[in-house]
């Protein structure tokens, strides 16, 4: 029993030792861990957290404790470029370059920096320097970076690129949202209306409905009017001019939609409120004559024809669409001249109506 007694209570006690061993060992490890380090760690789960400004202090303290931390550099650089504190950005990218000149990070945060002030030669220049460092170290590709690498080839029309580096980007990450949106915009410019919207439906979903971003709305109703939703359109222009009010382009291109479902009065207001942002425009003049002729108010719908001409002379659809409220008035001559200057401007629907209605016996 005591033999027992004595084998328990050594067992007990090398328990405890092992402990207090482990205890220290711990200890030991949180020692070995410098001052800067942990303060870094702190920056890190706030930016995390989208905790930009807050962060910004925190890594200012880590760079006083150790100026050639170059990691704290660029994570501020980044922090400032969230913040779009473009020049302290780039002033702390060069500090961080100083240090460390091929680090991927460095030279991601640089081209988004270059990227975000236009500069697109420069910013093209940091992305093909990063994405070799990144394969001479064989890392994983990067989302983010190729995003930006999709909106240079985009920005420079390279239309079929872009979208094999957008589908390449949602591939690694499906729920990129900006990813979505830039891919629908390329589908738009390549006048893949179908594909637009889905990607734009997608996207819409995603949004936290707090902070949508309306420039999807925008986008969606242009792609609707093109396929001939022009309800649709209206639905959507009327999302994002709650969100985007007072914009001229709104206003006027919700006015088309309008005018395409005979919803002419409401055209007619948003057309006099573009017309007060912009009295030179001749395409609101235009598109009014139009409203105006819809609702059989002829003279006002040629004196805002007659208008958009005299700003813009060379306008075949002003042309056309005065034709058709002399035509209207049973002015056919003038009507007629007007289909033939528009012809000469190029307009294909003016040949078509000169065919119809000015070259016929009767």
């Amino acid at each position: 029993m005591a033999k027992f007694i004595h084998k328990r209570l050594f067992s007990v006690i090398f328990f405890f030792t092992a402990l207090i061993v482990n205890a220290q060992e711990k200890t030991n490890v949180n020692d070995s861990v410098a001052e800067f380090e942990k303060t870094y760690a702190k920056a890190l789960k706030l930016i995390d957290s989208l905790k930009y400004k807050e962060a910004e202090p925190v890594l200012k303290k880590v760079l006083k404790e150790n100026k050639e931390f170059y990691k704290a550099h660029t994570k501020l650089a980044y922090v400032y470029l969230k913040q779009k504190n473009f020049k302290e950005a780039e002033k702390s990218i060069k500090k961080s370059e100083a240090i460390m000149p091929a680090d991927f990070e460095t030279q991601k945060i640089k081209a988004i920096n270059f990227y975000m002030n236009n500069k697109f030669k420069e910013s093209k220049s940091a992305i093909d320097t990063a994405l070799t460092l990144a394969s001479s170290q064989k890392m994983d590709e990067d989302a983010e970076l190729l995003y930006y690498r999709a909106q240079l080839m985009f920005k420079g029309k390279s239309y079929k690129s872009a979208l094999e580096t957008c589908d390449n980007v949602l591939e690694l990450k499906p729920k990129y949202m900006e990813a979505l949106l830039l891919r629908a915009e390329i589908r738009f410019a390549t006048k893949e209306y179908n594909y637009c919207i889905k990607d734009l439906n997608q996207a819409i979903k995603m949004m936290p409905a707090e902070k949508p971003d309306y420039s999807a709305y925008k986008l969606r109703a242009k792609c609707k009017f093109e396929m001939k939703d022009f309800r649709g359109a209206v639905n959507d222009w009327n999302v994002y001019m709650d969100g985007v009010p007072g914009e001229e382009e709104a206003l006027i291109s919700r006015a088309a939609a309008l005018i395409n479902v005979n919803d002419n009065s409401k055209a007619i207001t948003d057309l006099d409120e573009a017309i007060k942002i912009n009295k030179k425009n001749a395409v609101s003049y235009c598109y009014r004559g139009v409203a105006k002729g819809g609702n059989k108010s002829y003279t006002e719908a040629l004196k805002d024809l007659d208008e958009s001409i005299k700003l813009k002379f060379d306008y075949g659809a002003a042309y056309v669409n005065r034709a058709a409220i002399k035509m209207a008035l049973k002015q056919k001559e003038e009507a007629c001249k007007d289909l033939q200057k528009a012809e000469s401007l190029g307009d294909d629907l003016a040949v078509k109506l000169l065919e119809q209605y000015c070259k016929s016996p009767n």
